[in-house]
């Protein structure tokens, strides 16, 4: 029933995945809170129950076909929740109860404590955060977005306020469903890759929240020395990072013979050109020189989630590719 991450894919980028939805609470105070000592505002005994391991009795909720294809189909796109087997998504799908919520309505208090977690179905709720004594909007969701899930992956107080921006149809899963089938595996892949991440320079002006969603997001892809896993010229959908290995890029121009141009090593990256700018096509071949381990998000999480860091990618591809 874990998560399972994407080992030895021969070509990823035959398999985009279009639509991963993220929250945007990047508030660096909130992930030092949760990471430091299990929320002293938080009831320690309540907390310590919820996270025992107990025999495991999953939910089921009555729902009619037609309802309970649609909420794969809702599930599926989120990062949480893609990589699910069938029987853990079906578990999932069976726990979670409806929820029709009017115009306005409160559905989440920042602060408070939380046993649920939030996927929309329709409609959109905006999300709003304490920031210098003033409410303020800091995330628009809307069909396909989850929230809530911070309460429950990390056993601490809502992060942030959710209101209904118009009726919308939300499903919520209880805590008890998500930690045995979700969240050991959640946290585990976070932690690893955040610490990793936090290593690349080009991610160091990320908020730490955007590098738990950009660990969440992640994909790997195992390649054997010789592997061409980009190539000059055809079109690029996914953008890399390297966690162990040697890679190089191979540019020709003109016909030319190709030349090497830059070398990869670990935390390295590739593949931003196609990303970052209207032509789509690669701008050089880039080959394994060494077994490596790499990872790699699409072009719809490469926007979402390294948005802000794209100016910055720019100025050093106009540097490095001359």
């Amino acid at each position: 029933m874990p998560i399972q991450e994407a080992h030895e894919q021969e070509d990823p980028e035959e398999d985009e995945d279009d639509d991963e939805e993220d929250e945007d609470f990047d508030q660096e105070e909130f992930m030092r809170h949760t990471k430091s000592k299990q929320r002293t505002s938080v009831s320690a005994e309540a907390y310590g129950d919820w996270n025992q391991k107990k025999p495991f009795s999953p939910v089921v909720i009555p729902k009619s076909e037609e309802q309970k294809q649609k909420l794969r189909e809702v599930l599926q796109q989120c990062i949480l929740f893609e990589t699910l087997d069938n029987d853990s998504l079906d578990i999932i799908v069976g726990a979670m109860a409806e929820r029709r919520v009017d115009a306005g309505e409160q559905i989440i208090v920042e602060g408070e404590n939380g046993d649920v977690m939030f996927v929309i179905e329709q409609g959109s709720c905006d999300c709003f955060k304490q920031l210098d004594g003033q409410e303020q909007l800091v995330k628009h969701c809307t069909a396909g977005d989850y929230f809530g899930e911070l309460a429950l992956l990390y056993n601490c107080p809502r992060a942030a306020s959710v209101k209904a921006r118009e009726n919308s149809l939300i499903w919520q899963l209880d805590r008890e469903t998500f930690n045995h089938v979700v969240r050991d595996e959640s946290v585990a892949k976070r932690e690893k890759y955040e610490s990793f991440l936090s290593q690349v320079p080009i991610l160091e002006a990320l908020a730490p929240y955007e590098r738990a969603q950009l660990a969440d997001a992640l994909k790997t892809q195992l390649v054997t020395a010789g592997t061409t896993v980009l190539r000059q010229g055809e079109e690029g959908k996914l953008f890399y990072i390297v966690e162990d290995g040697q890679l190089v890029a191979m540019k020709t121009e003109g016909g030319e013979p190709e030349q090497a141009v830059l070398n990869y090593s670990r935390g390295g990256y590739f593949g931003e050109l196609a990303l970052l700018g209207t032509d789509d096509a690669r701008a050089a071949t880039v080959v394994a020189q060494t077994d490596a381990k790499l990872l790699w998000v699409d072009r719809i999480m490469f926007e979402r989630l390294l948005g802000p860091l794209k100016d910055v990618m720019k100025q050093k591809a106009s540097d490095e590719y001359k």
